[in-house]
């Protein structure tokens, strides 16, 4: 069983962060003005041994692959942020890409929405807008790309690099944009590309058209969510949905961020999970997810959602039935998780000083479980 972490990396410095929120701006920043906002609730996180590490220190990334190979996963997914030839926090991946030494697989997840500042409880407003151009800009994407997926360790099946895009409904030549690509690979030596999607929002947009890609990612809890969402919403609410969608896609406004008030939203970990396990694929697209824990309070306060009950215990219970639903009703041998490193999110792998190991050690107890640990 393959699994693989989404991997955040926003932990360093670059000059766009330091102008938006001031000189030394890392996801760090946010993860230590964390306060409690009620009784017990675990914030702020602390990184075992206190490690605010920056993803620029050559060390950090082989402590990170090193950790990642000892308890079992097959590999990460970074995220990309590319603005029409404009890179932001590129360089890690391009490091981790010149270090042959670094030995695990790695595929890209392109995160391609507006940079806003939506998350930092301010009036949103666009700090970068996404555009999507036409060939000329889609030929210097792709020849930047080109040089991930020519490295050997680059997720590929049947000699197709697997690209993830984040929220594909937001991209109105997505069509033209997915074939040009698939071309442009096989003109150099591959059997075209494996396009994935992430946000559950693509599944209920009008837009969706799930022949375009190879493989649907069941990103939870954002997932789980939304099809829970879903079998108890009205038509009206999903008429809200698709207004909001418009204003964030033609205005560049995103209402849903103006219209959530300032009431924190609790979730049950244990409701969520057993959802999760519980799901049947829609299609054979369907490629299972899981999810460490969520809180983005950090990040959002009383804007943001909790997920209450998190343990490290748990989650080897319930990851270790979802390596089982994957291989006996998905029949996939991949699960994508959330995630390595999304500290400012609550959800994280890494180890810190409540739990220690205690998550890693439970993703190789349930890949030990199911016969599926190889180091």
């Amino acid at each position: 069983m393959k699994i693989i972490a989404f991997y955040l990396p926003q932990f360093h410095e670059i000059p766009e962060n330091n102008k938006w929120w001031g000189k030394g701006f890392t996801e760090w920043v946010n993860v230590k003005k964390a306060r409690p906002l009620f009784e017990n609730h675990n914030q702020p996180r602390v990184p075992l041994n206190k490690n605010y590490y920056n993803l620029l220190d050559e060390k950090t990334q082989k402590e990170q692959v090193k950790l990642a190979n000892d308890y079992g996963l097959y590999g990460f997914c970074f995220y990309h942020y590319w603005f029409d030839g404009k890179l932001l926090l590129e360089k890690p991946v391009e490091k981790f890409l010149k270090n042959k030494s670094l030995d695990t697989h790695f595929c890209i997840c392109w995160a391609n929405e507006h940079w806003t500042n939506a998350w930092a409880n301010k009036e949103a407003k666009v700090l970068i807008e996404q555009k999507y151009g036409n060939k000329k800009e889609w030929k210097e994407h792709f020849d930047y790309l080109l040089n991930f997926f020519k490295d050997d360790r680059y997720i590929k099946e049947n000699n197709k690099p697997l690209l993830v895009i984040y929220r594909p409904e937001l991209i109105d030549c997505l069509k033209e944009m997915l074939e040009f690509w698939d071309e442009e690979a096989k003109k150099h030596g591959f059997a075209g590309l494996d396009f994935a999607y992430q946000h559950a929002g693509y599944t209920v947009s009008p837009k969706c058209d799930e022949s375009l890609f190879t493989y649907a990612l069941e990103y939870h809890p954002n997932c789980a969510q939304v099809f829970m969402n879903k079998e108890k919403k009205s038509i009206l609410t999903n008429v809200k949905k698709q207004v909001a969608l418009f204003c964030e896609k033609k205005l560049k406004i995103n209402i849903r961020e103006k219209l959530k008030g300032n009431k924190l939203k609790h979730y049950s970990y244990d409701e969520i999970w057993e959802y999760i396990i519980n799901m049947k694929p829609r299609n054979d697209k369907c490629i299972p997810g899981a999810f460490v824990d969520w809180d983005n309070t950090p990040r959002r306060g009383n804007k943001g959602f909790v997920m209450d009950g998190a343990t490290p215990e748990k989650f080897e219970k319930y990851f270790s039935k979802q390596i089982k639903h994957a291989k006996e009703d998905y029949r996939k041998d991949m699960i994508f998780i959330f995630s390595w490193n999304e500290w400012a999110e609550g959800g994280y792998l890494e180890p810190d000083e409540k739990n220690k190991y205690g998550y890693l050690e439970a993703i190789k107890k349930a890949l030990e479980k199911n016969g599926e640990f190889k180091k």
